[in-house]
């Protein structure tokens, strides 16, 4: 009769001490981003389900960070303090288990807000293997606009291979490997963020 008691009593604990976690992952993350990927150009036609979430926004010292590595070092400089970074979420996509969000600001905007995020694109065997082209662009970007007022309004585009680079006026531009991909039925899930 004690061993079903104990083994009840650590199943509930257990239990307890699951639920006590997921509580504080999920109150760890301060906005979680569903979208649908749409290619374009060469990509179109394909579609794929993408999710994005956010533990926490970079701080100003950070951008410093990042914009001192670019000039002192251009892309690679960037690349190499975005390594370094603590990151502040996870992009998850199909068949893959997603990776770090190095870097991602919100911005106010008339409707809402606007999140812009970047991170290093975990660049394949084959890539390396092959000297591919494409291991060059080593970067994946994206900007994800969420219009608070009319749900069906928020718009994003994720560009996921790039390089930056400054063009002739001395602006920062993305070179891209790929189409951009259009993120379109977005859903927010946290609301605004904090």
């Amino acid at each position: 009769m004690k061993v079903r008691l104990t083994r009840s009593r650590i199943a509930q604990g257990a239990t307890l001490l699951m639920m006590l976690t997921m509580a504080v992952f999920a109150a760890a993350q301060i906005e979680t981003i569903d979208a649908i990927v749409r290619g374009t150009s060469t990509q179109m036609g394909k579609q794929f389900n993408v999710k994005v979430s956010f533990d926490r926004f970079s701080t100003p010292a950070e951008k410093q960070t990042l914009k001192a590595a670019f000039d002192k070092g251009g892309h690679d400089g960037l690349v190499k303090a975005l390594e370094k970074m603590k990151p502040v979420g996870r992009l998850r996509l199909p068949s893959t288990t997603g990776y770090t969000i190095a870097y991602a600001v919100s911005i106010p905007t008339p409707t809402g807000h606007k999140v812009r995020f970047i991170t290093n694109r975990p660049v394949s065997i084959g890539e390396q293997r092959n000297m591919a082209r494409s291991a060059d662009y080593d970067l994946t970007t994206g900007e994800i606009e969420i219009n608070d007022s009319d749900k069906t309004k928020s718009t994003g585009v994720m560009y996921p291979m790039a390089k930056i680079s400054l063009n002739k006026e001395g602006e920062v531009q993305f070179d891209l490997f790929q189409n951009p991909w259009n993120l379109t039925n977005i859903i927010d899930w946290m609301g605004k963020a904090k």
